[in-house]
């Protein structure tokens, strides 16, 4: 690999590293919608016409999933953090594709 391929890869990773500090705002897990059917005996969702949608982010804690609840009032900021997540995972992707090949051509840096 040329000293120029070398130093195309060191500056993408040190962009791609600068990029993950403007991602402040991710999120975690997985969006759900739900509709729910309430106990009122004549309302409308007991005909198909349900309550909803209601949001929730579905995150991990403490080894167990854990639902949520995000206000209608933060859904798309909820759902821009998880864009963001979907960032951060395609470029720690990309830091790993890089550092291996820096690794075959015995130019990794600690």
């Amino acid at each position: 690999m040329s000293n120029k391929t070398l130093k195309k890869l060191l500056d993408e990773r040190a962009r791609l590293l600068a990029e993950l500090g403007t991602l402040p705002r991710m999120l975690h897990g997985s969006w759900v919608e739900r509709y729910s059917v309430c106990s009122r005996p004549g309302c409308r969702c007991h005909s198909g016409d349900r309550h909803g949608p209601r949001h929730y982010l579905v995150v991990h804690e403490s080894g167990r999933q854990r639902q949520k609840y995000v206000p209608n009032s933060q859904v798309d900021a909820a759902q821009a953090g998880l864009a963001e997540y979907r960032r951060v995972r395609e470029i720690v992707d990309r830091i790993t594709h890089i550092n291996l090949a820096l690794m075959k051509e015995d130019a990794y840096e600690d």
